[in-house]
Order: structure tokens, then C-alpha cells, then sequence
């Protein structure tokens, strides 16, 4: 897909430092995504001090993932990195009996280059478990980034369509050895139409994913398997023929592993965040399945009414992206639907291809709202960032929870982007979300301001 946006979008780059977390937090997410999987990260103390805290103290629970330490003998290369690896993974096997075993590398294993790749083939013959190995530092990759390498390595797990459609026959015909398909199959071909296989990559929350599915099926668009999938026995086929669409805008290096290794068929669409996006995500699905729309307009529009309560409260405000999580430019295409004015959208990286499409919604939700396009700032520096905030004073922040408390400080409505990391934010259903998160701080401080108000006007009630 060829979209000319670079004539009416400002693009720069201050090559300024990372100010996110690390992207070892993925892990936080995607074990509980990936039921029979075990993360092991492989670092040291600091990375599990950081894990420690970002997932917090599971009492009745015991979490799919653990930290490798690296001790001074490591770093030395005093110590045999293969047979302890081995003896934390045959641990791993024996205690959880896993059905994949992830490797995240960190900072530490970058510097010192630990030779993952080339362990991993070893011992997964050894122990009989797939050894997937994912980097993970953050001296190249933003926090959510640690997402978009674990989706590219397994991605090279998947079987291929061809192998696959073979051994599913060959199944099928050993069970059934005269050839009639089963009840389901019969029902699903009225129900969907006649397309090929769609695979949707992009960790979301069961019930996210749950509300995205019927979405496309009303539109008789069958989705054949997500990447990841709950279970790592289930991941899709992938291979020539198969189509793929994202759902995140941080996910550029699994896009292209699945267009340059896998052999799939991209469809570049704006991510499904707001009622407009996710409007115009199925919009570009459905044609390439030469499938037309039913009712998507009216349903937007349904949307849009259910969200009057919040849009009155953000509508000419205005609101300023430091950059965190690389979903700032679907964010920000969103908030000035609702009509919020955007004045700067920091991000930390820019994948101007795979978000071509995004990036195009956005200048054209800017013209039809007739608002100043914002320019895109990647990589920013965060003092010239400051310096320019201290101009235009924005009624809003989003930014990483490093710089909340000085701007807050300073008298400046902040709200950490982590927290949309976090949040349900896909689909129609959960656009509300966005919303709240963004005018929690509007509000709480009109609501202060407020009692400031009352308590001066007892204070002076009790002095007359």
C-alpha cells in the first residue's frame, strides 16, 4: 500500500535518549497470554528488581516466568553459560513442564554478546521443549517493543499453509474415511464467505480479542488464528497466500518477518483504536476479500453518541505527547476526532511503512476537523520537549511516569502513557476507556480547584 504522506506531515528526529521502560516488561503480559509458556529473562539483578515491581507480588499465584542472574563470573566468561542454562531450563521442564520455553535477552547479554541464538538449537534437541529467543534490551527497543521481538521469533515457529493444510487432511482422512465434513465446517461456509486465510498479530486480552472476532464475522470475515495464540501448540499457519493484519502500531519488525520470511500477504490498516479507527481497520480487511461493508457507518455513529458524556469534557483542550509506547500517532488521530487539539506527538520510534495507513487517517481526520496537523517528533529530546511545553502550555501531558511528578509539579495536567499499555483501548466497545483515562486528571483537578474554591468562600464566610 502507497500512501504520500510525507508533504503534509512534519516528520522530525532529535535522536534524543529512550525515556520508557524497558521492554523486558512485555513479559508481564504475554506469559499470561501464551498459557503453556515459561519466560526466562536473562539478565541481572537490576532487570529483576525491575520485573519484581512491575508485576508485583503474586501470593496465591505462581508466575510462568524467572530470571537468570548474571553474576561476575558470567560476565567474565568464568562460567559455562551453556550448562547453566541447561540447568535452569531442565529445572523449568521438570517443575512446569512447559510447552515452549521463551529466552529474553537484555542489556547485559547485548554487551557481552552471549551467543543465544546458538545455544537455544542445542538445547532444545537436548530437552525436548522449543527454545525461542527473543532480544529484549532497552539499549535499542522501547517498552513495547519487547512485544513486537517475541511475536517475530515465534513467527518462525509457525508451520507453514502448504505443510499444514497437508497434515490437517491427513488427519481428516484418517478419521473420517469417507469424506464428509463435519456439521461445524458446513454452518461456518454460510456464515463467512469464501476468503483466504486471515491471521491477526498483536497480544490483546482475551475479551479484546473476543470483541474484535464478531466485529469481522459480522462482515462474514473469518479470522483463522492470532499470533500469539493462547497456547503455543495453537499457533496459525502462516506461509504464501495467508494475509495478516496488525492490531498495535509498535509491531513493524513481526510485520515485516511475516512479509519477508513468511511469505504473507500484508494488509496495511489503521489499528483498531476509537470508533473512527477501528471503522476504517475493517474498511481496509474487508475489500481485499472483495467483501463489502454492511453497516459500519451506523454503528460508528452509535458509538460516537454513547461517548457525548466524555467528548464534552475534552473538546478544545489540548494535549501534548512526550512519546512512551509507540501508540501515541492512533491516540492522537482519536483525541482529535473527539476534538482535542494535538500539539506535538513525541514517539520513540517511527515505522513510517507499517504505519502508513494510520498516519494517513490521521492528516486526513486533521483536515476534515480542520485543525493544525501536529508534528511527529521521534526519538525526542526531552528538555527541548519541556522547553517547548513551557510555550504552549497544554491542558494535558501524556507522558512516562519518569517525567509526571516534575510536570505535575509545575502545574500540569499529566497521565501516564503506561497506563494505555495497559488498558483495554481496541474495539468499539472499548473506546470509552480512552476517554476516561484521558480526562481522570481534567477532572480530578477541576474537582479540586472546586473545593479550593468553597473552602476560600467558608474561609471568608467565618471572617465576616
Amino acid at each position: 500500500m502507497s500512501v504520500d504522506i510525507h508533504e503534509t506531515l512534519a516528520f522530525e528526529c532529535e535522536t534524543g535518549n529512550y525515556h520508557t521502560f524497558c521492554p523486558i516488561s512485555c513479559v508481564s503480559w504475554l506469559y499470561q497470554k501464551i498459557e503453556d509458556s515459561f519466560f526466562l529473562v536473562i539478565g541481572t539483578k537490576t532487570c529483576g528488581y525491575f520485573l519484581q515491581n512491575m508485576l508485583g507480588v503474586m501470593i496465591f499465584a505462581e508466575p510462568r516466568y524467572a530470571m537468570a542472574e548474571l553474576e561476575e563470573g558470567d560476565i567474565l566468561a568464568q562460567l559455562n553459560d551453556y550448562e547453566e542454562l541447561k540447568r535452569l531450563c531442565i529445572w523449568i521442564k521438570k517443575d512446569r513442564n512447559p510447552n515452549v520455553i521463551i529466552w529474553i535477552g537484555t542489556c547485559t547479554t547485548e554487551i557481552i554478546k552471549m551467543d543465544l541464538e546458538g545455544m537455544a538449537p542445542k538445547l532444545e534437541s537436548e530437552i525436548g521443549i522449543p527454545i525461542v529467543v527473543a532480544r529484549a534490551n532497552g539499549l535499542d527497543y522501547a517498552s513495547t517493543q519487547g512485544e513486537d521481538t517475541v511475536l517475530a521469533a515465534m513467527a518462525h515457529r509457525c508451520l507453514e499453509q502448504e505443510s499444514f493444510v497437508r497434515e490437517r487432511n491427513g488427519t481428516i482422512q484418517d478419521l473420517f474415511p469417507f469424506p464428509s465434513p463435519p456439521k461445524k465446517e458446513k454452518e461456518e461456509l454460510v456464515e463467512y464467505g469464501d476468503h483466504p486465510p486471515l491471521t491477526l498479530f498483536g497480544s490483546l486480552p482475551s475479551n479484546v480479542a473476543s470483541q474484535l472476532n464478531p466485529e469481522l464475522r459480522r462482515q462474514s470475515v473469518k479470522v483463522s488464528g492470532w499470533l500469539p495464540a493462547h497456547r503455543y501448540t495453537h499457533l496459525p499457519s502462516l506461509g504464501d497466500g495467508v494475509y495478516v493484519c496488525g492490531v498495535n502500531p509498535f509491531l513493524g519488525r513481526t510485520a515485516t518477518t511475516l512479509v519477508r520470511r513468511e511469505r504473507c500477504r500484508l494488509i496495511g490498516a489503521p489499528f483498531p483504536i476509537g470508533p473512527d479507527g477501528t471503522r476504517a481497520w475493517i474498511e481496509k480487511i474487508c475489500p481485499v476479500f472483495y467483501i463489502e461493508t454492511q453497516g459500519l457507518e451506523e454503528r460508528e455513529k452509535r458509538m460516537w453518541e454513547s461517548l457525548k458524556d466524555y467528548i464534552s469534557l475534552v473538546r478544545g483542550k489540548s494535549v501534548f505527547f512526550m512519546g512512551d509506547n509507540l501508540l501515541e500517532v492512533p491516540l492522537a488521530r482519536f483525541l482529535i476526532r473527539c476534538g482535542m487539539i494535538v500539539y506535538e506527538i513525541g514517539i520513540p520510534y517511527m515505522d513510517k511503512r507499517y504505519q502508513a495507513a494510520e498516519l494517513a487517517l490521521l492528516r486526513d481526520t486533521c483536515i476534515e476537523m480542520c485543525v493544525p496537523i501536529p508534528r511527529i517528533v521521534e526519538k525526542p529530546d526531552n528538555y527541548n520537549q519541556i522547553r517547548r511545553m513551557r510555550e504552549l502550555q497544554p491542558d494535558l501531558a501524556i507522558t512516562g511516569m519518569a517525567h509526571a511528578g516534575p510536570l505535575e509539579a509545575r502545574g500540569m495536567n499529566t497521565k501516564w502513557s503506561v497506563e494505555f499499555t495497559f488498558a483495554h483501548i481496541h474495539g468499539f466497545a472499548n473506546a470509552r476507556n480512552v476517554l476516561e483515562l484521558v480526562t481522570r486528571p481534567l477532572r480530578r483537578n477541576d474537582n479540586l480547584e472546586y473545593l479550593g474554591r468553597a473552602s476560600l468562600v467558608k474561609r471568608d464566610n467565618k471572617s465576616q
